[in-house]
């Protein structure tokens, strides 16, 4: 039996449960060698993607047992209060979510509907609600709002009762809605044109360049970190302690769950990967993950290779 053909929209299912690529990767391994090992078993009373989903689902439980949620900053506490100290450091136990590429998780159809509903399900913002929810519950809200299941077939791939599946579901949609309000996003080229300004703006060392492109309302995560910043006023100040001299940043243009994003170097050394979501007006949140095993997985190791078109 060819599982392949699920492989991309499992991969996004495990993503959205667990938080980084690599382990649902791994998680997409075990689900396949699980499936091969009991296909003869599998007696078709349920279709092969449901019984996929069932066995891929199941494993993200259990390795949410063993790994627990993977908040953003903005998950562990209030914003910082001064820009100008320095962010407080992760502690020892912090786990954090992962950006992933859009080339994983979008299909390879060329359905502009199909793509924009994958990059729905992975967007940073759902991923970092996820992280809130306990895990039965953020499979629940997956499986019914993301992915459609009906009630009656995901109580049956959770092994519990519709009534538990309809209340799980409520209390996760309350505490996501408790999180916030999505925000309106500019078109393609809007989007092109504030990704480029933005990189530029660090290339060139010109905050005020950054500060005309911020919305209001702009948030700043930088991860590993525990401080988070919000308001344009607050994240101006704490951009002015990072911007660097003209050259110091490089950054090439990429997309990660389903937005535009930025494969950083910095003095020449991979740093990481931002994740901008963009609202009508400029850049509602950067989302700066500095890990720089990341760039070579978004944009490779070169920082000659960077490509930004002016704005």
């Amino acid at each position: 039996m060819d599982f392949e053909p699920y492989r991309r929209e499992l991969l996004a299912h495990c993503y959205r449960m667990l938080g980084t690529p690599d382990e649902a990767e791994d998680v997409v391994q075990e689900t396949y060698l699980r499936a091969f090992r009991a296909y003869d078993r599998f007696e078709g009373r349920s279709s092969l993607r449901s019984w996929l989903y069932r066995i891929a689902t199941n494993a993200c439980l259990t390795a949410l047992e063993q790994r627990g949620r993977r908040p953003l900053p903005s998950g562990l506490g209030a914003p910082a209060s001064d820009p100008d100290a320095p962010p407080v450091p992760a502690e020892p136990g912090d786990r954090w979510p992962r950006p992933i590429p859009d080339a994983l998780v979008t299909p390879s159809s060329a359905d502009p509907a199909e793509i924009a509903v994958a990059r729905d399900g992975v967007r940073l913002a759902l991923i970092a609600g996820l992280q809130l929810l306990p895990p039965r519950q953020r499979a629940v809200l997956i499986l019914r709002e993301v992915l459609a299941f009906p009630a009656a077939e995901v109580a049956e791939l959770l092994g519990t009762s519709v009534a538990a599946v309809k209340s799980m579901l409520q209390r996760a949609r309350a505490t996501l809605d408790a999180g916030g309000s999505e925000v309106e996003e500019p078109t393609e080229p809007e989007q092109r044109e504030l990704l480029n300004r933005y990189m530029n703006a660090f290339t060139n060392s010109d905050l005020a360049a950054l500060e005309q492109i911020l919305r209001d309302d702009a948030v700043i995560e930088p991860v590993p970190s525990r401080s988070w910043f919000a308001g344009k006023a607050t994240c101006v100040a704490f951009l002015r302690h990072v911007m660097g001299e003209p050259g110091e940043w490089h950054m090439t243009p990429t997309r990660a769950n389903g937005q535009p994003a930025a494969a950083t170097w910095y003095r020449g050394e991979p740093f990481g990967v931002a994740v901008l979501t963009l609202g009508k007006g400029g850049i509602a949140r950067i989302t700066v993950f500095g890990f720089p095993d990341l760039v070579e997985r978004f944009a490779g190791t070169d920082p000659a290779n960077r490509t930004i078109t002016p704005g």
